[in-house]
C-alpha cells in the first residue's frame, strides 16, 4: 500500500491585505515542475476525514437520543452533515490520481512534490478561518499571479481543492467535538451510580465519586465543565460531592 504524504496547513487569520502580500511572497518563493508526486495525492486522505466526520456524525445521533447536550459545533455537524457527504461525493469522483498529477507541481521546500493549487488553496482556507468567498478567492489567485502566473485548469479546479482542505478542517473540529462529547458520557456514567432517582443524589456513594473523579489524572475542561454544571442542578445535596472535583482540580493544578 502506497503512503501518502498530508497537507494540513494551519495559520491564524490574515486581513486582506496582508493575505494578497502572502500570496504574492509565495509565489516568488515557488520553484515549479510539470507534475504533482503520486505520493501527494489528497485523496485518501480525504477517505479518512469523512469516515472520521461520520463516525461523529453518527456519536452525536446516538447523543441526542440518550438526552446529552450537544456541542454547538456538533450541532452545526448534525444540520450540515448531508451538504458535507454530498460534497465529499463530488470531490472522489472529480479528482482521479491521472488528473491530480497532471497539474503543475511545487519542487522546493515543505510542500515539495504537492500540486500548486492544492497548496494554495489550503493556504486560503487556513488564514481565512474558513469563510471562503468567490471575490476574495479571484482577488488572492490575482494576487499570487503578479508574480508566477496560474493555468486555466488550477484556476477551473480550485474550489474543489478549497473543498478538500474544509473537509480537512471540519475533521479536525470533529475531533473536538468528540472529546467533548465523551467527557459528558462519561460524566454521565459517574453520575448514574449516584443517582437514586431523577433528583437525588446517594451521599454514601460519595467516597466512590471521589475514586472516580481521583481516576481522571487527565481530567481536561469539558469534563470538569460538565460535571460541575450537572452537580449544580442538584442544589445544595451536591456540595460535597462540587468540593470533592474542585479539590481534585486544585491538586491536578499544584501538580502542573
Amino acid at each position: 500500500m502506497r503512503d501518502y504524504r498530508n497537507l494540513n496547513i494551519k495559520g491564524v487569520t490574515l486581513d486582506k491585505v496582508s493575505l494578497e502580500n502572502y500570496m504574492e511572497k509565495m509565489a516568488s518563493d515557488h520553484i515549479l515542475q510539470n507534475s504533482s508526486s503520486k505520493d501527494t495525492y489528497p485523496i485518501p486522505k480525504c477517505k479518512e476525514n469523512f469516515e472520521i466526520i461520520e463516525e461523529v456524525y453518527n456519536l452525536l445521533s446516538e447523543h441526542i437520543k440518550l438526552g446529552l447536550p450537544i456541542h454547538p459545533a456538533g450541532e452545526w455537524l448534525l444540520d450540515n452533515f448531508y451538504m458535507l457527504e454530498e460534497t465529499y461525493k463530488i470531490i472522489i469522483s472529480q479528482m482521479p490520481l491521472n488528473k491530480y498529477v497532471s497539474f503543475v507541481g511545487i519542487s522546493n521546500g515543505i510542500y515539495k512534490g504537492f500540486a500548486r493549487v492544492y497548496v494554495l488553496a489550503s493556504e486560503i482556507v487556513a488564514y481565512t478561518d474558513n469563510k471562503i468567498e468567490g471575490k476574495t478567492v479571484a482577488e488572492l489567485l490575482k494576487a499570487y499571479q503578479k508574480k508566477k502566473t496560474l493555468s486555466m485548469d488550477e484556476i477551473w479546479n480550485i474550489g474543489i481543492f478549497i473543498q478538500i482542505a474544509l473537509i480537512q478542517n471540519v475533521k479536525d473540529i470533529c475531533e473536538k467535538i468528540y472529546f467533548s462529547q465523551m467527557q459528558k458520557y462519561r460524566v454521565e456514567n459517574i453520575l448514574e451510580r449516584l443517582i437514586e432517582n431523577k433528583e437525588e443524589l446517594k451521599f454514601k456513594n460519595l467516597t466512590e465519586y471521589k475514586q472516580k473523579v481521583k481516576g481522571y489524572g487527565e481530567m481536561k475542561y469539558p469534563f470538569i465543565e460538565y460535571m460541575s454544571y450537572r452537580l449544580k442542578k442538584y442544589g445544595k445535596a451536591a456540595y460535597s460531592y462540587i468540593n470533592a472535583l474542585e479539590e481534585q482540580v486544585n491538586k491536578l493544578r499544584n501538580y502542573y
